[in-house]
């Protein structure tokens, strides 16, 4: 019916199938910033079985939007009770407009999704995100001064040589599936050794920063933890743009994969594309651990700069600053790549606040032996009274019996 339409989740983002006039109606209620699913590329996983007809044409006469799922569409979507299907990781509802109550409702269907239609949505979907996942890294790329060619290109080593051009094959191969809305045997033929080169190149840069970590770690003094921290932050940011180049060339082979077992074996698409999001997943675990290891050191190396600036006025300030800039650069690369994560930089002491405290301490100290000694001379002093009261009495005593005695003698004689 033209007012129904069908929600499919992933769990990353929102499929919303229907008539034309009634997916853009919801989206437009629900306020959903949207792009087109592609729904018309489901044919050829629909064409087999014997409703393969009537499901065809259904596909023909409606059209599909894709929503990325964010904490706040997350929460409208939430409202519409999405139901766990039999395929894996994927969430359905039907939802229809009344007309009266101009409010979209969950409607109570006997029948469920057409299992082929909702493995076709979850791959088409698995693409869409990994492809907006590819812009966030390339708008990333942008922003850094100099351009990612040029700090790859800077590079001396073959291992990065190898995946530039490795990139450039993707890229051409990406173009021609724009273009042919599919990835044939000759398009994928031109790839399939390129995930081997990327996880090289990719390992090759972990060990990069891992090295920049140690030695940090490594460094008793401040001027060669100064040192060491600069050399962080000028490697730190080149390695960062390969890994995140790395990354954007894993989705972009994701993406090919994903469609030439949709138009090869539509039948294995389920189980790729869970594979191929553990896959991601455990990518970015790696990333994060070898990140977040810098981090810590570059923390610790600032910690370690505070309490020796007032003898390093130069040095300690530095390292703060350097610590600053990587960790400010990671925390930018954890966000493109979905990384979740905070961080609070470091602040440089002054040498004029860190001498401030020092003298505060002595002069608490002083202050604290001005009173000892206040209370030890009182204490001396009231001895002292207590000792001289203690002789006068005793003199007075004495002198008593001597007048005593004498008075004695006189009347005696």
């Amino acid at each position: 019916m033209d007012n129904e339409i069908q929600l499919i989740s992933d769990g990353d983002g929102l499929a919303v199938i229907g008539h034309p006039t009634a997916v853009e109606r919801f989206i437009v209620s629900e306020g959903l910033p949207s792009t087109d699913l592609g729904l018309p590329r489901l044919g050829s996983v629909l064409s087999a079985g014997a409703a393969a007809a009537q499901t065809g044409s259904e596909i023909a006469a409606h059209s599909g939007r894709w929503v990325q799922l964010t904490k706040e569409s997350a929460q409208t979507v939430h409202k519409f009770g999405l139901m766990p299907t039999k395929t894996p990781g994927v969430s359905h509802a039907m939802v229809g407009d009344p007309g009266s109550i101009q409010k979209w409702l969950q409607i109570s269907k006997v029948h469920g999704a057409n299992p082929a239609l909702l493995s076709g949505a979850a791959g088409i979907m698995a693409q869409l995100a990994m492809q907006q996942s590819m812009k966030e890294i390339t708008d990333y790329l942008a922003t850094i001064d100099e351009k990612v060619d040029d700090v790859l290109r800077a590079q001396k080593d073959a291992v990065l040589a190898r995946m530039i051009g490795v990139g450039f094959v993707i890229e051409e191969s990406m173009t021609i599936r724009e273009q042919r809305g599919r990835v044939d045997e000759v398009t994928w033929s031109k790839v399939q050794g390129a995930p081997a080169t990327i996880a090289e190149t990719q390992a090759y840069a972990l060990r990069q920063l891992d090295a920049l970590a140690e030695k940090l770690e490594r460094k008793t003094t401040i001027g060669d933890l100064a040192r060491a921290a600069r050399e962080a932050e000028s490697k730190g940011q080149e390695w960062l743009v390969v890994l995140a180049r790395c990354f954007q060339l894993q989705d972009a082979i994701a993406v090919l994969e994903l469609d030439r077992v949709l138009d090869a074996s539509p039948s294995e698409l389920d189980g790729h594309r869970l594979g191929l999001r553990a896959a991601r997943q455990n990518r970015l675990e790696l990333i994060s651990r070898c990140t977040e290891r810098l981090l810590a050191r570059m923390d610790a190396a600032a910690g370690r700069a505070n309490a020796k600036v007032l003898l390093n006025p130069m040095d300690s300030p530095a390292v703060v600053k350097a610590s600053n800039h990587v960790s400010t650069a990671i925390v930018e690369f954890h966000g493109r790549l979905g990384i979740e994560g905070d961080r609070q930089s470091s602040e440089a002491r002054r040498w004029t606040d860190a001498a401030m405290e020092v003298r505060d301490k002595a002069l608490e100290t002083g202050a604290d032996g001005v009173g000892a000694a206040r209370r030890l001379g009182d204490e001396t002093l009231g001895r002292a009274k207590w000792a001289t009261g203690k002789l006068s009495s005793r003199f007075a005593e004495r002198a008593l019996r001597r007048r005593g005695n004498d008075e004695e003698r006189e009347e005696q004689d």
